[in-house]
């Protein structure tokens, strides 16, 4: 039996089975004999060192004990366990178990991996910031303070003619300050079932209106407005900035921009290069020698300068003004659309890099989106609307005739374009996707309808137009038989025409709704009020959505048959 299991036997730690003794210096085995077992025998003692050194054994002499006195009164004795304590009936003692080496190994990858992923969170979060540092913001009048997404939303895309960045020089004006060359008002319905987009023509005769700009040190300056003037003056001229533009799109359009975008030259080049270029398509073979676009008949892919070179190209499309080039533009943007929605551009981490970086170096905005985080927002928001329910169209426009001869201006289309216009405004889609009225809803319209002498309505006027009431009392009087009306002045503004009425009152209801062209939706009934003779009247309040006396208050619900458009899910080739 070995020294290890000898202590064993004995309850004796085997750690305690080999002792230092003081006087040699050495290690020593020292175990307590078992019953019917001889002593162990001592290690072997190393030769007696000369006397006239100091050593042990010189200092044994010199105390004139015997080597086994010194054993047996000197070396610690050995120690004896702890008795063992009591196991838990039914349960056996099992010995700690050592972590193995692949748990080991695991335990380390795993603070590994958890010490990369927080510094992979702490370099996105300073990527982000660096984004963030990219966007250029101007603090305009009129632009909205934040983002919202239940609600729809009108952002102004700008592009100027100004010669900024490398490799621009050769384009647009010279001394230009950067006009309103390009002009978008893009709008997305609250409930994301689709999207127009309005185009603007630069040649466009408005009246710009006046407006204000903050300067550097926080303080309003007022732009006197300018009438009969080209509608790219809107930004730039006069010390004019987006918020100018954004006043002369309401203004024109009765459509107010909640918030603007706008792009130079470099937005252009680099936003096609960071999706790997742009799919177009023209009818014929293209070498333009102002634009210095070269391209072949049919499909083609541009990015960067030859991108830029499309977008500018006028003299080998259409009649070679500015209303084809809108339409070249307008291609441009739906094939752009449909490739930043791609699954090879959003499963590409190097392209949705680029195209971060590119998006937000190329854009300047007003501060009320100014952050990545809203621009990511509208992103996703506009992202929920079907390519194929996003619409491209143009300001319904006529040739100026101020122009004489030669036409270089337009004016609007006093008959198509308010038709167009509403259907913006009312939120109601250019491809016909918005959902039908619930059968509850549209059954108020139907019925018997009394006749309009027999219809008593009191007028109030919840719009922004001052006399509205007078106007529509005049109207229905004069030209509708609608004789037993009044007007009783201003109610609280309100965006949507409404028509309270009793339940006995609903026929005079369905025939006020037939002459003044009322939505199904703006019908209420409940309760009347009593007019000045103490008869029940019903209650008209006219709403954001009164456009006149005499002009229906319902949106159109398609646009005019002569006006084109086209869809971001189409490729129509430039001609």
């Amino acid at each position: 039996m070995d020294a290890q299991g000898r202590g064993r036997a004995d309850n004796i730690d085997p750690a305690d089975q080999w002792v230092l003794n003081p006087n040699t210096g050495d290690y020593e085995l020292r175990l307590n004999p078992s019953a019917g077992q001889s002593a162990v025998p001592g290690p072997r003692r190393s030769p007696q060192r000369p006397t006239g050194r100091r050593g042990q054994t010189g200092q044994s002499r010199q105390n004139g004990r015997s080597r086994e006195e010194q054993d047996s009164r000197e070396v610690p004795g050995q120690r004896r366990r702890r008795a063992p304590q009591p196991e838990p009936p039914g349960r056996r003692r099992s010995r700690p178990k050592k972590k193995s080496r692949a748990k080991k190994a695991l335990l380390w990858t795993g603070g590994t991996m958890a010490f990369v992923m927080v510094a992979a969170a702490g370099g996105v979060y300073l990527y982000l910031r660096h984004l963030d540092g990219n966007i250029n913001t101007t603090d305009v009048v009129g632009a909205k303070n934040g983002f919202s997404k239940d609600e729809a939303f009108n952002i102004l895309i700008i592009g100027t003619d100004k010669r900024t960045g490398k490799g621009n020089e050769g384009y647009g004006d010279k001394n230009s300050v950067g006009h309103a060359d390009t002009n978008i008002l893009l709008h997305v319905a609250k409930d994301r079932s689709n999207a127009t987009a309005l185009s603007i023509p630069r040649d466009l005769v408005v009246d710009i209106p006046a407006c204000q700009v903050r300067q550097k040190d926080g303080s309003l300056t007022t732009i006197s407005g300018t009438p009969d003037q080209r509608f790219n003056t809107s930004l730039g001229q006069e010390g004019r900035d987006a918020g100018c533009t954004m006043a002369t799109v309401k203004a024109v359009t009765g459509i107010t921009p909640d918030h603007f975008m706008m792009a130079d030259f470099n937005a252009v080049k680099t936003l096609s290069t960071a999706v790997g270029g742009v799919d177009v398509c023209v009818a014929k073979p293209v070498n333009d020698p102002d634009s210095h676009l070269k391209l072949p008949k049919g499909h083609s892919v541009v990015e960067g300068e030859q991108a830029l070179a499309f977008l500018r190209t006028r003299h080998s499309f259409g009649n070679q003004g500015d209303l084809d080039r809108i339409k070249v533009q307008q291609q441009f943007l739906g094939s752009l659309a449909r490739k930043m929605s791609s699954g090879d551009t959003l499963t590409s981490p190097t392209k949705l890099t680029s195209l971060a970086e590119a998006a937000t170096k190329a854009l300047t905005v007003d501060k009320g989106i100014g952050s990545l985080s809203h621009l990511k927002d509208i992103a996703l928001e506009l992202k929920k609307v079907p390519p194929k329910n996003i619409s491209f169209i143009t300001t319904p426009v006529i040739d100026n005739p101020a122009d004489g001869v030669v036409h270089k201006t337009v004016i609007v289309n006093p008959t198509t374009a308010p038709q167009v216009f509403s259907m913006i405004k009312d939120d109601v889609s250019l491809t016909e996707t918005k959902k039908k009225e619930k059968a509850a809803e549209q059954a108020k319209l139907k019925g018997p309808k009394s006749a309009a002498s027999d219809v008593r309505v009191d007028i109030y006027n919840g719009s922004e137009t001052v006399g509205a009431a007078q106007q529509t009392l005049t109207w229905l009087q004069n030209n509708e038989g609608v004789t037993k009306s009044t007007q009783l002045g201003n109610a609280a503004k309100v965006a949507k025409t409404t028509l309270e009425y009793a339940p006995d009152q609903a026929d005079q209801a369905r025939r006020l709704a037939d002459i003044m062209g009322l939505p199904a939706s703006a019908l209420k009934p409940g309760k009347s009020e009593k007019n000045d003779q103490g008869l029940p009247a019903m209650i008209l309040t006219l709403g954001g959505d009164f456009k006149g006396a005499g002009t229906p208050i319902a949106a159109p619900s398609k646009a005019p048959d002569n006006v084109e458009k086209s869809t971001a899910d189409k490729t129509v080739c430039a001609k």
